[in-house]
């Protein structure tokens, strides 16, 4: 069954470059050219994801995001000009999934779509995460808390394993800096981002991972981490 992914932009030009991309990738193809249309069809055709552009014509796209949230939990990937960091987080905090900033690739948003499609697809069938986590030379045994990296076992803290094994849960996805905070350190310390500056840097040592050619740990600047590699099993 195909997926159906709906756009909500009122540009003619990116909407018939988003159709011809977006059905080529096997997915149906649903569009809106303003905020009020966009919400109707989220209503009506009850589409799989949504990508939304910022700027539309009737109201801001930040605004349908939070009209959206008030009733649906449906996966929202924006499109945004506005590159200042407070924007970012300001999307993510209002229930975005994910951003894409403008001019973007292809490429690199059909990888998103798929992303946030997979990641509904497990939470929607309620499916456990695998007690071993494998990753070419990386392997992350939960259970046991180990993590072995090129036949190497690791001594790892319980905090820096518990920010390991949170963001390769969800390889690709922007995991934002509240999140990994919340989760691991508790909300009193959602401010408190140096302590991932200082645990990130210490897994990076460990994994032989370089800050600025990454192979597994990805910083967003000011936002979140992605965790770069795929699963093996």
């Amino acid at each position: 069954m195909q997926q159906r992914i709906l756009l909500i932009d009122d540009e003619v030009q990116i909407r018939r470059f988003m159709r011809i991309s977006l059905q080529a990738e096997g997915f149906a193809y649903l569009e809106a050219s303003t905020a009020r249309q966009g919400i109707d069809m989220i209503a009506l055709e009850s589409p799989d994801l949504v990508i939304l552009d910022l700027g539309l014509p009737d109201e801001d796209g930040f605004k349908v995001l939070q009209t959206l949230r008030s009733w649906s939990n449906l996966p929202v990937l924006v499109l945004t000009a506005r590159d200042a960091e407070e924007e970012k987080v300001k999307l993510l905090e209002g229930g975005a999934n994910d951003y894409l900033s403008k001019p973007f690739g292809i490429r690199e948003l059909i990888a998103r779509v798929r992303v946030l499609l997979r990641d509904l697809k497990e939470s929607s069938s309620e499916e456990t995460t695998p007690a071993r986590l494998v990753f070419n030379e990386l392997e992350i045994d939960i259970p046991n808390h180990q993590v072995w990296h090129k036949a190497q076992l690791l001594t790892l803290s319980r905090k820096e394993f518990a920010l390991l094994v949170m963001l390769a849960r969800h390889p690709g996805r922007l995991i934002t800096q509240q999140q990994l905070l919340t989760s691991i350190w508790g909300k009193s310390h959602v401010e408190d981002t140096h302590y991932l500056r200082i645990f990130v840097s210490q897994l990076r040592k460990k994994l032989q991972d370089n800050a600025d050619d990454p192979t597994y740990i990805l910083t967003e600047p000011g936002i979140g981490y992605r965790f770069i590699p795929l699963p093996l099993c």
